[in-house]
């Protein structure tokens, strides 16, 4: 049996939301959660209104909403009258723009307050936010503006100029770019508009759009094994189970600090980084520097964090720096540690533990659920290793798929199956955007399949096993192998390459490339360096390949399709299966 961790919240603190499983799983059902989070049964909904109005509506105006710490450790602070009235300012912004009711508004920002005005505001008037990865190259920014079909885009000058100018004219749609400066004095590039000059002229006066439960309100992108990046669309319901779990699996409470260090470029930093936590009326804290273990510690400390929502890559980070580290400093407002992004192993649940006296709980979720679905709880046993349990309000089995194409629940228990959602969560994805074969494709026998397989013990504690497919999950971000290899082959030494993911201690996985040069060209560590260089200036340093090796040729099927599993297998020595339609059969 797994060893077993209750952990006790420090003397005084708040009540747990969840504090008896069974009770919560049988009382749950989320009409009920819809009619506490917007005050009625016919009440409209939208994100906006239930992350800013009701919170005022609530006496919280004058609470600070969210805390910025720069590089310098200078605090901006936002209270939840001035963000609501940024917001609107913002919502005017698009009106005067023509970028009418549906229209797709992204960021492409790091962590910034400008980036809350754009969501929130986009959101108040009934547009459609998403919010792009800073780190991206200019080809995966270029798909994902083409295929989102974006209007309007807000982003910094610097950000522009090395990302956004070298693929303007490919992207006909995108009518509008904001620029954030980022000091004061410079020339604005050809076509683009000042962001807060054209917020200064706009009034903060703005009523929030009466959106409708299946209105679309959020556009995420998540990586495929082939083709073009999926854009998962999420509508304005979402927001009642991101309520719902920000209390139920975060614990959160009004008037609470709380810490999600996840970027705004990811589900995660948009969910329970912004609009889940706002409708439980806390403070947030946004750090807008890269990770640094010292400053970490720092913030979690003067800022008085009591919920910290982190990813497992920083935990094997925190733990690679030491615990001494975290022991230089105390933490008596710190009640809950929560970890999301990649499965988190025993070793830093029970890390926790020894730094902080409290483990992390793990939670699992997608891109395409919209909020959590299963959980460690606050107030129930911890097995380190474990996924959690469901969700209440959520059904989550394990399946297998038949011969038939039908779908085969499991019923034993430690049996691996593919985890398996009963619809009917209001967060969940209401398309894949222009691609509704792909949609359907997810939905076998009234379930949906979400493809990565796990085993469930007799106690409904559910333990990872792995992804069913080839994405390459690299702290916490999916990388779809086709993208990588696409922007590879724009180099003019490449003939073709095979993308994999490799262990790597910190991030999960990281991303391996086998290259099959042109003739003309010979392997060598120069033309490593250049080809890495190529993919690292397109791709970006998160996306780009950690590794690169040369092959003469690369193991294809005989109808021409790359073996990745058998690449995989060599490279890691596992069994290399069936070999029957290998091309030469090697």
């Amino acid at each position: 049996m797994a060893e077993r961790i209750l952990h006790k919240s420090p003397s005084g603190s708040v009540l747990h939301h969840l504090t008896d499983y069974a009770a919560a799983r049988r009382e749950f059902n989320w009409p009920a959660a819809r009619r506490a989070l917007v005050g009625g049964e016919d009440s409209r909904l939208n994100m906006a209104r239930e992350a800013l109005d009701r919170q005022i509506e609530c006496g919280r105006g004058s609470q600070v909403a969210a805390r910025f710490i720069d590089r310098d450790w200078n605090r901006a602070e936002v209270t939840y009258t001035e963000l609501k009235g940024r917001a609107g300012r913002f919502a005017n912004v698009l009106a005067s723009l023509g970028a009418g009711r549906g229209a797709t508004v992204a960021t492409l920002l790091g962590r910034v307050p400008e980036l809350f005005t754009v969501g929130l505001g986009t959101l108040e008037a009934g547009n459609v936010f998403c919010s792009l990865f800073s780190a991206f190259g200019p080809e995966p920014l270029r798909t994902r503006l083409e295929l989102g079909h974006v209007r309007v885009l807000v982003t910094t000058e610097s950000l522009y100029r090395r990302k956004v100018a070298p693929i303007r004219n490919t992207l006909p749609e995108l009518r509008h770019v904001l620029i954030v400066r980022e000091s004061s004095g410079s020339d604005l590039p050809q076509d683009t508009a000042d962001f807060a000059e054209l917020m200064s002229g706009a009034s903060q006066e703005h009523e929030t759009a009466p959106t409708r439960d299946t209105d679309i309100a959020l556009l995420h992108f998540t990586s495929g094994t082939t083709g073009r990046p999926k854009g998962v669309t999420l509508n304005h319901a979402a927001v009642i189970a991101q309520h719902a779990t920000s209390r139920l699996v975060l614990d959160l409470h009004p008037a609470e600090v709380f810490w999600c260090t996840a970027d705004p470029g990811w589900v995660t930093g948009i969910a329970y980084g912004l609009i889940g936590p706002l409708t439980c009326g806390v403070t947030l804290v946004v750090d807008r520097e890269e990770f640094d273990p010292r400053r970490w510690y720092r913030i979690l400390e003067e800022e008085r964090v009591n919920v910290w929502y982190t990813a497992p890559t920083a935990i094997r980070m925190l733990i690679k720096a030491g615990t001494a580290l975290a022991r230089e400093r105390t933490f008596p407002h710190l009640r809950h540690l929560a970890s999301v992004g990649e499965p988190l192993n025993a070793e830093a649940v029970l890390w926790g533990v020894e730094a902080f006296g409290m483990p992390f709980h793990d939670t699992w979720w997608q891109t395409e659920t919209g909020a959590i679905m299963i959980a460690n709880f606050a107030a129930c046993e911890v097995l380190p290793g474990s996924m959690g349990r469901a969700v209440p309000g959520i059904e989550a089995q394990l399946a297998r798929r038949t011969a038939r194409g039908g779908l085969e629940i499991l019923e034993s228990f430690d049996e691996t199956g593919e985890i398996a959602l009963k619809p009917g969560w209001p967060s969940m994805f209401s398309g894949y955007l222009e691609d509704p074969e792909r949609y359907q494709a997810s939905f076998v026998d009234g379930w949906y399949l979400a493809g990565d397989l796990a085993r469930r013990d007799a106690e409904g504690y559910f333990w990872f096993i792995g992804r069913a497919d080839d994405v390459i999950k690299s702290a916490g971000h999916l990388i779809s192998p086709f993208e990588v290899e696409s922007t590879l082959m724009t180099h003019p030494a490449v003939a073709q390459v095979a993308v994999i993911g490799i262990p790597d201690p910190i991030a999960g996985q990281a991303v391996k490339a086998f290259i099959e040069l042109k003739d003309g060209f010979e392997p060598g560590e120069a033309l490593n360096r250049q080809i890495m260089g190529h993919a690292r200036r397109l791709l970006g340093a998160v996306v780009a390949p950690r590794e690169i090796a040369f092959k003469e040729t690369l193991p294809r099927t005989r109808s021409g399709k790359l073996m990745r599993r058998l690449l995989r297998a060599r490279e890691l020595g596992l069994p290399e299966g069936d070999l029957s339609t290998l091309e030469g059969r090697e």
